[in-house]
Formats: structure tokens, sequence, C-alpha cells
């Protein structure tokens, strides 16, 4: 399923601006990617030269950070003719990379960057509810079905990604978009909501579902409320699987991956 594929990919290799260890954003910014779909598995990325001048990182960082992708296993470098760096997309490498994001976020950084995210999912969805046409209704209550059907965490962390995407979308709105492009290339690297606690998909599935009848509904304030209701649980949840980790040093948290 691509959505705004031209988009995203001016997303995924826009500039950093993260300032000091700029090896670790370039890991980040790629395994979030990788984590949404926005790279897929097997494809090869620009040139070292050319992708450390998109990213705005010298050569030294940029291999400094494909060598940890390398032990990660989340890129191939192959020499020779033909060769490069490509992406391998494994959910144990992401569920690594999310467990150790989650530790390096405090919690008030996973509740400020739950209200950005709150803020725009909001604002989109209520924008959707007054200008999305019904096929892009139709196509979101696609997503959701995808999403429903979605076994693994790395597939779940991704259709939902998208569906968020396409929501600001549907808002007809090119900056909202964007803005949901560049949060989920920092969330997508999270863990998903808790999946070994019983009924939490479907809570998941439901509460979009609830979204997406508001939009289709033409209710813009319930269309907000709801998608802010949403993210707000998610921060919740979040701060909840830090918390967690914090109490039990002695044993990384991590979650299922079927």
């Amino acid at each position: 399923m691509q959505l705004l594929s031209g988009d995203a990919r001016r997303a995924v290799f826009a500039p950093l601006d993260d300032g000091a260890l700029r090896s670790e954003a370039v890991v980040r910014r790629v395994g979030s990617a990788i984590a949404l779909g926005l790279l897929g598995d097997g494809e090869q990325l620009p040139a070292e030269a050319d992708l450390a001048t998109m990213l705005n990182v010298s050569t030294v960082t940029l291999r400094e950070a494909l060598s940890d992708l390398r032990k990660l296993g989340l890129v191939e470098t192959r020499r020779g003719r033909g060769g490069g760096s490509f992406v391998r997309s494994r959910d144990d490498a992401l569920a690594e990379l999310a467990d150790t994001r989650l530790a390096q976020l405090g919690t008030t950084d996973l509740r400020e960057l739950g209200d950005v995210h709150g803020a725009v999912a909001a604002a989109a969805a209520g924008l959707a509810a007054d200008r999305a046409s019904r096929a892009e209704i139709a196509r979101l209550r696609d997503i959701l079905d995808r999403l429903a059907r979605t076994d693994s965490m790395t597939g779940q962390r991704r259709v939902e990604g998208r569906y968020y995407i396409e929501v600001a979308a549907a808002a007809q709105s090119v900056r909202l978009t964007m803005q949901e492009m560049e949060l989920h290339l920092e969330l997508g690297q999270l863990p998903w909501p808790p999946a070994h606690e019983p009924g939490r998909r479907e809570l998941i599935v439901a509460s979009h579902r609830a979204v997406v009848d508001a939009i289709a509904d033409r209710d813009p304030a319930r269309a907000r409320r709801l998608a802010g209701e949403h993210t707000d649980l998610r921060t919740r949840w979040q701060v909840d699987l830090h918390l967690r980790r914090v109490l039990a040093p002695a044993g990384p948290l991590r979650q299922e991956v079927s």
C-alpha cells in the first residue's frame, strides 16, 4: 500500500537539525522510516555522498550511522558493481531500536511529543470532516480494515502511521500532511501500544473507526475530540511503558513480536 510516497520520501531525507549526536539522529530517522514502511525491504539507499548532503551531515557521520544500522541488521552494504547500502526490514531489530529509544526519552519528552501529535491529528480530523471526499473516506476505512488484520507489531505500527497521514491528506492540507509524516518519523521508532494486553489492538481500531465515522458524518467537532482523546491515550501508554522500564532496570521491557 503506497500512500503519498513522493512527499514521504522528502520527509525521510529532509535535513537533520538535531545538533549533537548526529549519527544517532540518522539511525533514528532511517529506523523510523523502515518501521513505517516509507523505506521498503530491499530498497537501495542513495549513495553515501548524496545521502550525507540530503541529511546535512558529514560523510564520516553518515558512515558511522550506516555502521550502526548494519550492526542492528537494518542495512546491508554490498561492495563492487551494483553495490551500495540496502534496507533490511527486521521486526526483532526494529523492536530493539524502539526499546532503546523509549529508554532515551523522559516522561516530559513523551508528553510533549504526544501533545504536538494530538494537536496535529485533531486539526487534521476536524478539517477532513469538512473536506474529505467519499473516496478518501473509503480509503481510510480500508486502511483500518488492514490494521485489524495485521498481526506483526511492525506491520501494525506501519499501517497506523499510514492512517494518520491519510487523514491529514483528506484534510486537503499539505502542511498538516508533512507534519504528520515528520511526527511519525519520530513516533514510528517508539514501541506500539502494548500488544500483550487483551483487546488492545481492537480498542485502537475501534477508536480510529469512531474518528472516521465522525468524518463521514461531517461532524468536525466530534472528529477533533475523538482524535485528540486517542492520542492522549497513546501518550499515557507510552509513559506507562517508560515508567515500567525505569522501575524494572534489570530486564529490558520488550514487546511481543509476531
